[in-house]
């Protein structure tokens, strides 16, 4: 079976889906979005933790929080769809002294463009989350605007949007092969048949190198796996005793800079994970419980109430990582009609509202309004990077 489109997507995850919406809201409906899964965004944006934040090193980077939490904060009235948000804020614990000297700097960046970050001391940090271990903390930075969100719900609005504006979606559907003719994107072979177009977009998160290799690009996004663990309290009501809560009430997301270990309020239970920095690049996406005994070790001294909790369940995601740990959003220059939206390095759910209209505007010949060239797919080669160092 044979289609034509004017745009076709590939993946249907938070930045395939938020691009095809912002596309519609610029006129362009003649739109396939290709999703390999039963579902939009059983990847890696159904696998992370859902995390918000204006907390990052590189302007360019607070500028796409600055925008896309300003549209989860008006979701329901931009999209027309409710979604799960809470912004119990993030807080940034720091032990050595050469995070401290970074985080000064970041956080005089934040003020400068308009973010309220508040610099703690230890007894500042642990007021701010019931039950937290601050031994050997020597300050931490929280921002109240920052928070938790649900990836499916935003994923499910801008679909929805979408496909209400027109977009075709494609799922169970894999993308076999991608046509060039004259140096120009011709046709995108699946396992349906072959779809005739001028335009693709490569928003194919971890796999995005995969779909460049079909087009005889090599796009340096490397994926990585990491793990979540749902903890459960051995007792009901014990982490919300009155007399000293052991577990934070809200979701406030805390991160120790140093070892990358994170948790936050899950409904009862509390989410937590932390990156191996020996894990080695690949596709698995299988638990290592071996794995938990390293994350507990440092949990039960972030958090030690973990350290009688009981694991309800677990997964592993995949972190699309670039070298300089920036996204890619924009046209490839060797290839007429070839777009890039992948290696989002760990913060891809919550920029996607954002990169996703950035791209669209590229898309139809529209003025972005910011810089982008902290994001384009040339910069690798020209060894123009400027990287982002607040990854976690």
């Amino acid at each position: 079976m044979s289609e034509t489109a004017d745009v076709v997507i590939i993946g249907g995850g938070c930045m395939g889906a938020s691009t095809a919406y912002h596309l519609t809201r610029r006129g362009v409906t003649n739109l396939i979005l290709v999703e390999r899964e039963a579902q939009l965004g059983a990847g890696s944006t159904g696998r992370n933790a859902g995390g918000v934040r204006h907390q990052f090193s590189s302007e360019a980077n607070i500028t796409l929080s600055i925008e896309s939490i300003g549209v989860l904060e008006r979701f329901r009235d931009e999209v027309g769809y409710d979604i799960d948000f809470h912004q119990d804020g993030y807080l940034f614990l720091l032990s050595r002294p050469e995070h401290v000297a970074i985080f000064r700097r970041n956080v005089e960046l934040q003020r400068r463009l308009g973010i309220a970050v508040d610099w703690l001391d230890p007894a500042g940090a642990a007021s701010l989350a019931p039950g937290l271990g601050v031994d050997g903390v020597t300050a931490a930075t929280f921002c109240a605007r920052d928070g938790i969100a649900d990836p499916n719900g935003v994923t499910m609005g801008f679909a929805r949007a979408a496909q209400s504006a027109g977009v075709r979606v494609q799922r169970e559907t894999e993308v076999t092969g991608v046509r060039v003719a004259a140096d120009r994107i011709a046709a995108v072979e699946t396992t349906r048949g072959v779809i005739e177009t001028r335009l693709v977009v490569n928003a194919a998160g971890p796999h995005a190198s995969l779909i460049g290799r079909m087009v005889e690009l090599d796009v340096p996004v490397a994926p990585y796996r990491r793990h979540i663990f749902i903890a459960q309290s051995p007792a009901p009501g014990l982490w919300e005793r009155r007399d000293a809560a052991l577990v934070p009430s809200s979701r406030i997301m805390v991160i120790d800079f140093e070892t990358t270990f994170y948790f936050h309020r899950e409904g009862a239970g509390v989410l937590f994970g932390m990156s191996d920095p020996d894990e080695p690049s690949g596709f698995d996406t299988t638990v290592r419980w071996d794995f938990l005994d390293e994350v507990t070790r440092v949990a039960i001294r972030r958090l030690p109430a973990l350290a009688d909790a009981a694991i309800s369940h677990a997964w592993a995601g995949l972190y699309e990582m670039t070298p300089d740990a920036m996204p890619i959003i924009g046209p490839v220059d060797q290839l007429r009609g070839f777009y890039v939206i992948a290696g989002f390095s760990g913060h891809g759910f919550q920029h996607s509202p954002a990169a996703g209209r950035i791209l669209a505007d590229l898309i139809v010949g529209r003025d972005p309004g910011l810089d982008v060239r902290p994001f384009r797919f040339g910069r690798f080669a020209q060894g123009a990077l400027q990287p982002e160092a607040n990854v976690v």
